[in-house]
């Protein structure tokens, strides 16, 4: 069976004019537009950032010099040129350049755009680009559809996409449109940019006879976090508060960026890079690093009661017994947060992450369950011990359940030489204790054990003989 074509039309209509998808021309910038979009860069000598893409040699300058665009899925943070480069590659290799939101346009708008691509190609064997913003917005089904027709070469598909498009595109479609990464703009870069926007005549702030301090640049610049729309939006409020020959000192950029919102998306990437920082710190007995993830992640919205049930598995996993007081401080904490709501509560988040991180680490418990889980999944069927079985009536008794048993507190000692494996398991270790904090004393205690087991054991072999053992102090 075929993929299906959501795209396709019964009817080919007549090719468009080219005016429908025309070259993107050099035009006057109006005036009227946002800052941002009249600096858009107008060549790849304009464009900033993203040498790893543009430079010599490199994946899409070489696919650009030698002139053959192809499919691919244009993966970054907001503002780091993802349609500005989409349409310098159409600009580049002479193509047709279709934009197309996966918010905004329908899917009559694309069987459209398929059918006025295949009809230019065929009149004048120019090809359409076909730039798909937020691609990641389409379903699965909708994504297949583009297949054939880029497969058929139709079009050329660049998709854009902040989330990461191993979650959030299809399998078939990466395999035709490689994905490229686009970084977070450098300061530098975004200093050069604010720098051009103010003295661009035909662009920018330059007929303003605006001036900006070079604190201030370097403010936007760092408080732009990447994004070049911000930094030229914050630019021109800042202009619009100083007015037509104004200076525009660090206050006025303060003023004009109001707020730095933290860069987070609770329901993306973003969500489980942090956590992840966060866990990895706390693991790593790095305070430093595990408050400021705890604030980046609290700062930027996320659910503070999320942090604290991470904070009690990161107590289990990586802390376990070689401080069990920091399952308590981890509970704690969650309990202190419902109670008290924030911002109070989140002080005892903080305190928890910063026990967390500077308490001796072990991670044997959590090796010891998951070596437990493996082995009860392979012997599902292992009998348990008659002698350890529970014995509630008379009939299980006369059959021999619990025949055997020994009090464990009324023997020698408190240890009696019995075992509570299966018998094809005995001897099995699953919990080895580590050598940091409280384990230490826990790997004392069961080699003390261990030795009172086998001294039960040779008292058993020797009682008909009557021998006696004097008992020892447990440590």
């Amino acid at each position: 069976m075929s993929d299906p074509d959501l795209f396709g039309d019964e009817a080919a209509a007549p090719a468009p004019p080219e005016a429908s998808a025309a070259r993107p021309a050099q035009d006057a910038p109006d005036r009227g537009a946002p800052l941002a979009a009249r600096m858009r860069p107008r060549s790849l000598e304009e464009f900033r950032g993203q040498e790893h893409l543009l430079g010599p040699g490199k994946a899409v300058r070489a696919m650009l010099d030698a002139g053959l665009p192809g499919s691919m899925i244009l993966w970054g943070p907001p503002g780091s040129g993802k349609t500005t480069l989409a349409r310098l590659i159409a600009r580049e290799t002479d193509a047709s350049f279709v934009s197309f939101s996966a918010v905004t346009d329908g899917i009559g708008r694309v069987r459209e755009v398929v059918r006025e691509a295949a009809e230019r190609l065929r009149a004048t064997g120019r090809r359409t680009i076909l730039f798909v913003d937020e691609i990641h917005r389409f379903n699965k089904a909708q994504q297949d559809a583009f297949l054939p027709h880029v497969e058929a070469g139709t079009i050329i598909l660049i998709g854009a996409t902040t989330e990461n498009p191993s979650f959030e595109v299809v399998r078939p479609l990466l395999s035709r449109a490689p994905v490229s990464v686009l970084n977070p703009l450098s300061r530098e870069d975004l200093e050069s940019i604010l720098r051009e926007a103010l003295t661009s005549v035909e662009r920018g702030l330059g007929d303003l006879g605006m001036h900006a301090d070079d604190e201030a640049l370097v403010f936007l610049a760092e408080a732009a976090d990447g994004d070049a729309r911000r930094a030229l939006g914050a630019l021109e409020a800042a202009g619009a508060l100083v007015g037509a020959g104004g200076q525009v000192d660090v206050d006025a950029a303060r003023e004009a960026l109001q707020y730095r919102f933290a860069t987070y998306d609770k329901g993306g990437e973003e969500h489980y890079n942090l956590i992840s920082a966060l866990h990895k710190a706390v693991r790593g007995s790095d305070p430093d690093g595990a408050l400021y993830w705890l604030a980046r992640m609290i700062e930027g919205g996320e659910d503070p009661l999320f942090v604290a049930r991470r904070l009690v598995r990161m107590a289990s996993e990586d802390i376990g017994l070689a401080d069990p007081q920091a399952l308590t401080v981890a509970v704690a904490a969650r309990d202190a947060f419902h109670f008290l709501g924030s911002p109070e509560g989140e002080l005892a988040l903080a305190e928890a992450t910063l026990y967390l991180a500077t308490a001796p680490k072990s991670n044997r418990a959590y090796q010891a369950w998951s070596a437990a889980v493996a082995l009860a999944r392979e012997t599902p069927g292992e009998a348990v011990p008659l002698h350890i079985r529970n014995a509630p009536t008379s009939l299980m008794r006369d059959l021999g359940y619990a025949k055997g048993y020994r009090y464990d507190p009324l023997e020698r000692d408190g240890v009696a030489a019995q075992t509570y494996l299966p018998e094809s398991l005995l001897g099995r270790t699953l919990y080895r204790p580590g050598r940091f904090g409280h384990e230490k004393t826990v790997a004392a205690r069961l080699a003390w054990w261990a030795e009172r087991r086998r001294e039960a054991e040779a008292r058993d072999r020797n009682a008909s003989e009557g021998e006696e053992d004097r008992g020892e102090e447990e440590p």
